[in-house]
């Protein structure tokens, strides 16, 4: 994963919870839901990106 993909999804899940905290704060359940929505993809990024740099390795062990 490239230092800007981390920072993008890092950046992409703190909006998601910066979302929820605001959600919550005023009621908002749409919003909680947006912000859980948000976060839940950067995690399944990052999750993706592990996955894709594990098999990347073990390939490269077998050079």
């Amino acid at each position: 994963m490239s230092f800007t993909d981390k920072v993008k999804n890092e950046a992409d899940e703190l909006a998601g919870k910066t979302k929820q905290a605001v959600g919550r704060a005023t009621d908002n359940e749409s919003l909680v839901a947006k912000g859980e929505a948000q976060e839940a993809s950067a995690e399944a990024r990052k999750a993706a990106e592990h996955v894709k740099d594990a098999g990347k390795d073990a390939k490269d062990a077998f050079k």
